[in-house]
């Protein structure tokens, strides 16, 4: 596996970024880079980020749930921000992806997980708690879904997947401000063009789009499908935490609500905002992880 470092000054002075670098070898000779802030013998709040971003994407919420008093982890999934970067784009499949993470999970020894997940953190997030379900205690999904392959997939899905497999340009800040309803600034939009100096850099955020199923027989639909099985009989609270103008993930709240039973009777919400709710939202969406955590403790 040959494997890039992005080098460590193209992150400094990003704004509104002051965390800590964090790194653990999920494979050896493969760094995999995580925030972790608040008191480590707190229950751990994991926030996964997806397509193109990293975890600079969770920077206004870190935090706002840090500084009530939990452990908030968002580790940089390999390829994307200061995690390392393989070149060949056919390193970046489902299971590699959900195995690194469990990897990092394990070697942390994480317990009692809230896992908070958006995009392709979903994709990836729910299967990574179906399999290792006793690890976590709470899911919270934003804009995000676990597909099948067994449904048809929006038209500009599949637009987007060719883009992203054939087009010679790939802006990454501009992908970012595309799902974003507020105007970035200069030195927010840098700071997700950071991770990327070259195309060569880009492999995995190139390849995220292929690990979507669009049919029954792609490679990660039989793992999906099994993920799915686990999550309908998924009886902790699982809430999700949608925007209202997005117009890729509408409706996979619904269907959610509708087939995992810890999704009954929870409180969940719609905020204002883009695909990137982190990033329109970041205040209301920190605030439902918040509320969602004193309904335990008041339980």
């Amino acid at each position: 596996m040959r494997i890039l470092r992005t080098d460590e000054a193209r992150f400094a002075g990003l704004p509104d970024y002051p965390f800590s670098p964090n790194y653990l070898d999920v494979e050896p000779g493969l760094r995999m880079h995580f925030v972790d802030e608040g008191p480590k013998n707190a229950a751990p709040v994991v926030m996964l980020h997806g397509e193109p971003s990293w975890s600079y994407l969770y920077r206004h919420m870190i935090p706002v749930v840090a500084d009530a008093g939990h452990r908030v982890l968002a580790p940089d999934l390999v390829g994307f921000g200061k995690s390392d970067k393989p070149v060949d784009t056919a390193d970046y499949t489902s299971d590699n992806h959900v195995n690194w993470l469990t990897r990092w999970a394990e070697e942390l020894d994480l317990w009692n997980i809230t896992l908070v997940c958006q995009n392709w953190g979903s994709l990836l997030g729910l299967r990574l708690a179906a399999e290792n379900h006793r690890r976590f205690s709470r899911i919270i999904v934003g804009n995000g879904m676990l597909p099948t392959g067994d449904s048809p997939v929006p038209s500009v899905f599949r637009l987007w997947k060719a883009f992203a497999s054939h087009s010679p340009w790939f802006p990454v800040a501009r992908i970012i401000q595309l799902g974003t309803e507020r105007t970035l600034s200069s030195g927010e939009l840098a700071a997700y063009e950071a991770p990327f100096p070259d195309a060569r850099h880009k492999a995995g955020a190139r390849a995220f789009p292929k690990l979507v199923p669009t049919s029954p027989s792609d490679p990660s639909s039989a793992a999906n499908r099994e993920a799915w099985r686990i999550l309908e009989k998924w009886r902790k609270p699982f809430i999700t935490c949608f925007s209202s103008s997005d117009p890729i993930t509408r409706g996979g709240d619904r269907l959610m609500q509708r087939r995992i039973p810890g999704a009954f009777g929870q409180p969940h919400i719609t905020l204002s905002g883009g695909h990137f709710l982190q990033e329109d939202s970041p205040r209301q969406f920190a605030r439902v992880i918040l509320d969602a955590l004193k309904a335990e403790m008041a339980a």
